[in-house]
């Protein structure tokens, strides 16, 4: 599968999806508190998908796995990586969680993810989550047309392996457009001026998963059984996640995943396109 480059028609369409994308994440942010389910977070979101006129991406979707994927949006707890499925266990104050939300809107595909910090969680916890975010941008910031995917996961993972975490390897960020998944594969590590160029009209995620402890990661055997889909750290140390969609314009970047709920800039960023 080759790269797709979008025309002006299809970033329209795409800031449009994952606009709608974001405004789910910003509809659920003040509902996720110590008590609720992450079922009652996956029902709440597939409600206010219909009322925004979107379907979710991940019902039903496969993947490379061999189960599909039973509910709305993904829900990530503590020690898992990626994938969660929603379930009826209550969340509790200290908890983190990524929700991961895809939405489609006439065709086409909005990505994106935030960590949810439960009640009041530990200093350790907080900690991870926000240095994930910064990671994020940090990654956002070295897409121009000319630089290599591999400065993007260079910048990821020289800031994240810095202040003490690690970067989990086996799974990656991915062009996205009318298709979930396209290429190119968006690795968050790697070495400075390696991998595709990027060139204006390329959209891919850049969804860093990194780890407060070893980066390796497992699939989960909860009961003895895997579920198709949930995977977790080895080591059990917490892990987090977040997910923008990034456009490559003639001058620098555009952040597509954006609303008014979206959390604030870290400090060193002044713009959400450039």
């Amino acid at each position: 599968m080759s790269i797709t480059y979008k025309d002006a028609a299809g970033i329209e369409a795409m800031r449009v999806a994952c606009r709608l994308a974001s405004e789910v994440l910003d509809y659920l942010t003040p509902l996720i508190k110590p008590g609720i389910t992450t079922n009652d977070v996956d029902r709440l979101a597939a409600e206010y998908m219909v009322k925004q006129g979107t379907t979710s991406a991940t019902v039903g979707y496969m993947g490379a796995s061999s189960v599909p994927f039973p509910k709305s949006l993904c829900t990530s707890v503590n020690h898992v990586v990626c994938h969660g499925i929603p379930n009826d266990k209550p969340l509790k104050k200290g908890d983190i969680m990524n929700v991961d939300v895809t939405v489609i809107k006439d065709g086409w595909f909005g990505d994106n993810s935030r960590m949810y910090v439960i009640g009041d969680a530990s200093i350790a916890a907080k900690r991870l989550c926000s240095i994930t975010f910064e990671a994020m941008w940090h990654g956002i910031l070295q897409v121009r047309p000319g630089a290599h995917l591999g400065d993007v996961g260079h910048a990821i993972q020289k800031f994240a392996e810095g202040q003490g975490f690690s970067v989990v390897r086996e799974f990656c960020g991915h062009g996205v457009g009318q298709r979930f998944h396209e290429e190119p594969q968006v690795l968050h590590y790697g070495r400075p001026g390696t991998m595709e160029e990027l060139k204006p009209g390329m959209i891919f995620t850049i969804e860093p998963m990194i780890n407060a402890g070893k980066r390796d990661v497992k699939e989960d055997f909860k009961g003895g059984q895997y579920d198709g889909w949930t995977i977790v750290t080895r080591d059990h140390s917490l892990s987090a996640q977040w997910e923008h969609t990034v456009l490559v314009t003639e001058t620098g970047y555009e952040v597509l995943t954006l609303s008014e709920g979206s959390p604030p800039l870290p400090s060193f960023v002044t713009s959400t396109k450039t």
